[in-house]
């Protein structure tokens, strides 16, 4: 008999405590749903009666973290720079430039341009096939644009942002696979306030002018709480209706408190899904800013509540996977050391693993992972379930890898 661990969760009762997140549908149902939206076929042509075996190597799917600027900038030690990039490529497949790309950090002063960080970031994720999202190219939020630029008359504020759209996008030309394009502009736009809402456009084309491949995103917060929601979809509208060449949609995952709404985040999701623009949650805490731990970082989780949180985040993990319009989320930190809600980190500052990590792992790694051994059939096929992404095939000592992507639905290797 063939022998299928494509996993999907069974049910689980949910933890009670100060994190418990419960599902906004049935385990059954949220499986069907990411069976149906993540999960195809993979199609292996052999000589009848051959041993056949498969094993994903990466999903198609992201699940990443943001990098820390100290692990790329010589600021921490040798060791915990060593256990921190061993760490990530043991539980990510995709990167977020944490603070190394914000314009703020990477030219405080006029002209004194620090590319270092960002230039071994990449670096770093390119020896490791690692995707790596761009965060971010503006962010016109008053208090992170820096004072030389707010000193400039209009016609000199509109050509520095020219030069640092053409200098960013030429310099790392299809290498960043996407961009936040202007951080959190429903909250503010000193920008926008200053040159007038058509700046946004502009700063598109200037960017695709020079990268013309480059995917941009908007970014921003307390959508996935549903208490912004409307105003983001009226934002997101607006730039669709003015020709803005807007590629996807980010919602940072850390406005939710000790808890989460699983109704909330499913309803905004739906209605984010209906602009027909990919969706990425780009910064997920949990605990999140409305914790009673954040900015107290003294403050210790205790064992039920750890248990509590890695119940809360696979749930967060499963809606999110479960729904056809997102394409990844991302981690805001996942190690104590370098962590702004040090409390929601899967591993504590030694290193040792918290309930979470192991939660995490064993959900991406074993229940939504495809190990498949079986025989072809008297035609000399198998058709195995698999999740989308890549994947190692063995037919009789020779290997093939193929790729299974989501909009093509199904893929054959030959050993013919």
């Amino acid at each position: 008999m063939n022998r299928v661990y494509v996993g999907i969760l069974t049910a689980a009762a949910v933890l009670q405590g100060s994190f418990c997140g419960l599902l906004y549908a049935g385990e059954a149902e949220v499986d069907a749903m990411i069976r149906k939206h993540r999960v195809g076929a993979l199609i292996v042509e052999a000589a009848p009666g051959a041993k056949v075996k498969v094993e994903q190597v990466r999903h198609a799917f992201w699940f990443g973290a943001a990098l820390a600027n100290s692990a790329f900038g010589g600021r921490m030690d040798a060791e915990a720079e060593r256990r921190y990039k061993e760490t990530f490529l043991e539980n990510f497949n995709a990167a977020v430039t944490e603070n190394a790309l914000k314009w703020h950090d990477m030219e405080p002063r006029q002209g004194q341009v620090n590319y270092a960080v960002v230039d071994a970031m990449l670096a770093w994720c390119d020896a490791h096939e690692i995707p790596l999202r761009g965060h971010n190219l503006f962010w016109g939020i008053p208090n992170r644009v820096q004072n030389w630029l707010k000193e400039m008359d209009d016609d000199s504020l509109r050509a520095a942002l020219k030069t640092r759209a053409t200098t960013i996008a030429a310099r790392y030309k299809g290498r960043f696979a996407e961009y936040d394009l202007n951080n959190e502009m429903i909250h503010g736009n000193y920008y926008a306030d200053r040159l007038g809402p058509g700046i946004t456009k502009q700063m598109t084309e200037w960017v695709k002018g020079a990268d013309p491949d480059v995917r941009l995103f908007l970014n921003d917060y307390d959508i996935l709480t549903g208490r912004r929601l409307d105003d983001y979809l009226r934002h997101i509208r607006g730039f669709l209706t003015e020709g803005t060449a807007i590629d996807g949609i980010g919602v940072q995952g850390h406005l939710h408190g000790d808890s989460f709404d699983p109704e909330a985040l499913r309803q905004a999701l739906d209605a984010l899904a209906k602009t027909g623009l990919p969706v990425c949650v780009t910064e997920f805490n949990f605990p999140g800013q409305r914790s009673r731990v954040y900015q107290r970082r003294e403050v210790k989780l205790t064992d039920e509540e750890e248990q509590a949180k890695a119940k809360a985040i696979t749930d967060y993990y499963r809606i999110c996977f479960a729904h056809p319009a997102v394409d990844g989320i991302l981690m805001w930190g996942f190690w104590e050391g370098a962590n702004w809600i040090p409390q929601s980190s899967l591993y504590r500052r030694d290193w040792t693993a918290t309930p979470a990590a192991a939660a995490y792992h064993d959900l991406v790694y074993r229940q939504w992972w495809t190990r498949w051994e079986g025989k072809a059939d008297q035609d000399g096929l198998c058709r195995v379930p698999a999740f989308y992404g890549r994947h190692r095939v063995t037919v009789g000592g020779e290997e093939k890898t193929v790729e299974l992507a989501k909009s093509a639905g199904a893929a054959t290797v030959s050993f013919r």
